[in-house]
């Protein structure tokens, strides 16, 4: 596997079925394999010896600091040399982890689903969506089985990002402004995702598909905050401020991408992925918040 020092990949190299990780760092396990990045030009002989899947999880994050070229060297064009590698050594699965991102970004009624059409509206989710079609082209010119998955916003316990900001905020606070924000909106743990990986890593029915996935819950901002802080075992009094004057006071201070994320929609439908694999999600979310450290 790879991206095994992420957040999401910390968990899933923790398994007992993951046989080699891929790493950056020198200090590293006998069965670890050595890389000093993932793009074009990266060697992956010999990191390939007795492997039959690969759960491709290292990438540039949706981030403001990175170029559209850093995201296409990495996230696009590193992801097609290390499948085209792996199939070339004999790997017979391939699970790339893309983003539900590339159907497009949150928006009032925003809902997806396995019929959606591709609208990627940012240099990451592009770089993501050239990447998933590249990998169906090599499967059809390669034995490589191919499975996509786009999970939404991933959370759990030291979980960086936007999720991370937000549960310091609740420890520190006994107050926020989110007593009017009705929006509708998925998200994964990391547990489950894991869970969901793994099972796409084995399953016959796997194959060829591309899986949105989610804790199957819906959520508001509210309704996710106040569920973060039963986890942490605080009291959090949400203030009945209205979602307008947040989100005129987030573009002004040039945080629009914010304001998205916390008031507009974003809902999964997972039926077709429980469906096609017989799975449910193992975790719910008011359990796995209180998993979070106090």
């Amino acid at each position: 596997m790879t991206g095994c020092s992420g957040f999401v990949g910390s968990h899933l190299a923790d398994k007992e079925c993951v046989y080699r990780r891929v790493v950056r760092s020198k200090t590293r396990g006998k069965s670890d394999f050595f890389v000093d990045s993932i793009d074009a030009d990266t060697d992956w002989t010999g990191a390939f010896d007795n492997i039959d899947c690969v759960i491709h999880l290292a990438g540039l994050a949706h981030s403001a600091e990175y170029s559209e070229e850093d995201f296409k060297r990495v996230n696009t064009l590193g992801t097609i040399n290390l499948a085209r590698s792996a199939a070339m050594s004999g790997v017979k699965r391939f699970v790339f982890v893309s983003t539900v991102g590339v159907l497009g970004g949150a928006t009032s009624g925003a809902k997806f689903s396995s019929v959606s059409l591709p609208n990627p509206q940012s240099p990451y989710a592009l770089s993501k969506y050239i990447a998933e079609q590249s990998l169906k082209k090599l499967a059809s010119e390669l034995p490589l089985e191919v499975v996509i998955v786009r999970p939404p916003l991933v959370y759990g316990d030291q979980a960086p990002g936007n999720f991370g900001r937000l549960v310091s905020a609740i420890r520190r606070l006994n107050y926020l402004p989110f007593g009017l924000a009705r929006n509708k909106r998925s998200f994964i743990s990391v547990n489950n995702l894991v869970d969901f990986l793994l099972l796409c890593s084995c399953h016959s029915k796997a194959v060829g598909k591309c899986f949105l996935v989610s804790d199957g819950e819906i959520q508001s901002t509210r309704s996710f905050c106040d569920d973060i802080a039963k986890g942490l075992g605080k009291s959090l009094v949400q203030l009945p401020v209205p979602v307008l004057i947040l989100r005129f006071f987030l573009r002004l201070i040039g945080r629009r991408h914010l304001a998205v994320q916390l008031f507009d929609d974003l809902v999964l439908d997972i039926s077709d992925s429980c469906q096609a694999l017989n799975w449910t999600p193992p975790y719910k979310q008011i359990e796995e918040m209180k998993k979070l450290s106090k």
